[in-house]
């Protein structure tokens, strides 16, 4: 554990381990369902600070760097319905993604938990985001005061606008049924479920979508940006 990291970096490293795990219990669903086989070792869902998600084996070494995840949720797969499967793991999850978070910032004051807890709290949780509950906690997304933008669609270089994202199944790969059609879009900010009544814009770099307050930009700043570059993308730029 590192005693000079501060709250925004712990906050950074469970936003992207968290997007990861979304990822990869909706719009990659499939390939997660295909991984988690049966047959296999215990089996864990993993979350990287690069936004990528992971099925593998547990550390071997013991205690282990970090938290580990839920044993083998690949043996429930066959045993349950599918989407209570995708609930149970994404509630586990929840749990994991919390308790790295709070290992890393194991050196923080009570204020500085406080404070991280603030900013993890904000968000939906990923059971929230993967059984489409997202709509429940919406005031804490919202940050305009409720007055919210039509979508904006993005501005390509030649002038055309982008599409805005497609309506498409729900999480678990399965026709949605509920009056609310929900996208497979989710903003690569906070997860988020794609909302027609919301702005959001796309970046011109990793193609992803995030709602407009997420990152800062609203329908009429978004008309004088040529080529949008979300805040992951700067940085990586920054880097370079």
């Amino acid at each position: 554990m590192s005693s000079n990291r501060t709250v925004e970096d712990i906050f950074k490293d469970y936003s992207a381990r968290r997007i990861g795990i979304v990822r990869a219990l909706t719009y990659d669903v499939d390939q997660f369902y295909t991984q988690c086989d049966p047959e296999k070792d215990n089996l864990c869902l993993y979350g990287h600070p690069d936004e990528t998600w992971e099925v593998a084996l547990p550390a071997e070494e013991v205690p282990p760097e970090l938290p580990e995840p839920a044993l083998g949720i690949n043996f429930a797969r066959d045993g349950m319905n599918r989407k209570d499967w995708l609930s149970l793991v994404a509630v586990h999850s929840d749990s994991w993604l919390i308790s790295v978070a709070f290992y890393l910032g194991a050196p923080f004051n009570g204020n500085d938990r406080k404070r991280l807890f603030s900013m993890i709290n904000d968000l939906p949780t990923v059971y929230e985001v993967v059984t489409g509950k997202v709509a429940l906690v919406k005031d804490k997304l919202s940050v305009d005061g409720g007055n919210k933008s039509r979508v904006g669609s993005k501005r390509s270089s030649d002038g055309q606008l982008k599409s805005n994202p497609k309506i498409a199944t729900d999480a678990y790969g399965e026709e949605d049924d509920d009056d609310d059609e929900h996208s497979d879009t989710l903003c690569g900010s906070c997860g988020g479920i794609y909302n027609a009544d919301e702005f959001w814009i796309m970046c011109d770099v990793c193609d992803r979508w995030y709602h407009g307050k997420c990152v800062k930009i609203t329908p009429a700043k978004a008309q004088n940006i040529k080529h949008y570059k979300c805040p992951s993308c700067s940085m990586r730029k920054g880097r370079q």
